[in-house]
């Protein structure tokens, strides 16, 4: 289920050596710089673990950490997210059945005398948005800590194969993947930023005039990090939608199968349904094909496509239909994903008995919407408000995109859904007024702030971000709720 040929990427360069992992009991094939659940994916292995009161079959869905899906026991330790561990030689990995307790045996780690480390500005996310807050931060004198619960930097851009729209400054006509290697190279080349990677943020607290960062590194280590101010850029998770069935492993959200693919080199399945008719959705169906996978249709709910008329007219050409009006009534299969069956909307957005459909495939891919990741924020004690137009809640801020907590603030989708290019805006927003904040930056950088400002509203000037800017006037501090 590797696969070795592919028109844009070259597996062979990101594969590290061959490691055996077992499974089970078995041993399975595995590459040093994978996680668990991709290396078993290769495999052909779906099912990860059981869910605890019904005991029915569960396995990847989001692949960035953020849902229990695939949770596994490694080495007898249960509760790892098997989609950003990465594997080692020898591990033991087993299926978690439901809850899952610590072995008595097992040895707590030493959370006493966390490591502490200390920047002016601590910036949580090294996608997109906190990649461009920490060089920005940076080059405007700032001494900047980038925390990743990840592998690896470049959060959604890593599994990015199509080119960006916009300005040439915007990086208009660059692959995603691409702008990730040079975001990554910009920041690991000045000396004022430090990175830790799979390290996970889990608490946010204010600590006299600094902010006070609590985070998990590999599962294993606590470390402190404190900053005058900090941007929290965490990105988004995939929505979900209700039908029957909805559990099988086969159900991914769109970024998993994106991740499977792109990042890693796995085949997702042979026969694949999407849900959803956006543009990620759109992108997702010739990024399939690209990869060998036969995609059998697209359905969306709404009249008609969500996206870019570019991309709907190029996976039409492909061949593949998109069936508007249409929703999914449930999955089918015992383990995992054998078939799915849809149906026509009517006006109510009621199923109209008689028009069903069935699609053999083995995987569902579900393109239906991201939220925001806002829990840290939540947990700060930011304001938040529910956004419809931004994807769900979201924090309130200013126009240099400080929350309602001082010193803290917040960049790319966790401020509400868009596109990489305003992720990246907004993270050179973030990080100059984080710098600011900290009294690090002289006042030459609002002008930095102010072009990036112009920017941000010449890209939402088009038909898709009327409705963003609807909802950015209804979080502002200042604006009507």
């Amino acid at each position: 289920m590797r696969l070795n040929e592919h028109p844009i990427l070259d597996f062979s360069l990101r594969r590290g050596r061959e490691v055996t992992i077992y499974f089970e009991g078995k041993p399975v094939k595995a590459h040093e710089g994978e996680t668990i659940s991709m290396a078993l994916h290769a495999a052909g292995i779906r099912v990860l673990s059981h869910s605890s009161e019904k005991h029915r079959p569960r396995g990847l869905f989001c692949a960035i950490g953020k849902c229990s899906s695939c949770l596994v026991k490694v080495n007898g330790i249960p509760n790892v997210r098997s989609c950003i561990t990465l594997v080692e030689d020898g591990m033991r990995v087993e299926m978690q059945k439901g809850k899952e307790e610590l072995p008595k045996t097992a040895k707590p780690p030493e959370w006493k005398d966390a490591p502490k480390f200390e920047g002016d500005v601590v910036i949580i996310g090294g996608g997109p948005a906190g990649l461009m807050a920490a060089i920005n931060a940076a080059d405007a004198g700032a001494r900047v800590i980038l925390i990743d619960e990840q592998p690896m930097l470049g959060g959604q851009l890593v599994k990015q194969t199509h080119k960006f729209f916009g300005k040439r400054e915007q990086f208009a006509g660059v692959r995603g993947i691409k702008i990730a290697e040079i975001l990554e190279e910009e920041a690991r080349k000045r000396e004022n930023i430090q990175i830790f990677l799979e390290t996970s943020a889990v608490g946010v607290f204010q600590e006299g005039d600094e902010k006070l960062v609590i985070a998990v590194r590999k599962n294993r280590e606590l470390l402190e990090f404190r900053g005058k101010s900090l941007v929290v850029a965490t990105g988004a998770m995939e929505k979900m939608i209700p039908f029957e069935n909805n559990d099988l492993p086969g159900i991914y959200g769109a970024g998993a199968i994106q991740t499977l693919m792109n990042t890693y080199g796995v085949k997702p399945g042979d026969r694949v349904l999407i849900v959803g008719a956006g543009n990620v959705g759109l992108i997702l169906a010739y990024q399939l094909i690209q990869a060998g996978v036969e995609v059998k249709a697209i359905v969306e709910a709404m009249p008609k496509v969500g996206g870019y008329f570019v991309h709907a007219a190029k996976v039409r050409r492909l061949g593949v239909p998109i069936l508007t009006r249409h929703t999914i009534l449930r999955a089918e299969g015992r383990e995992r994903v054998e078939r799915a069956v849809v149906a026509q909307l009517d006006e109510n957005w009621r199923p109209i008995p008689g028009t069903e459909r069935v699609f053999d495939v083995d995987v569902i891919a579900l393109a239906v919407g991201l939220r925001p990741s806002v829990e840290l924020l939540h947990q700060a004690g930011c304001q938040l408000l529910y956004i419809r137009e931004l994807g769900g809640h979201v924090v309130r801020r200013d126009e240099r995109l400080e929350t309602t907590i001082s010193g803290i603030f917040v960049a790319g989708d966790t401020a509400g859904i868009e596109e990489a290019t305003t992720a990246m805006l907004e993270g050179k927003v973030a990080g100059i007024a984080a710098a600011l904040k900290a009294g690090v930056a002289s006042p030459d950088w609002l002008k930095e702030i102010e072009k990036a400002q112009r920017d941000l509203e010449e890209f939402r000037s088009g038909p898709f971000g009327r409705h963003v800017l609807e909802g950015i006037k209804k979080v502002m501090i200042g604006g009507s709720e």
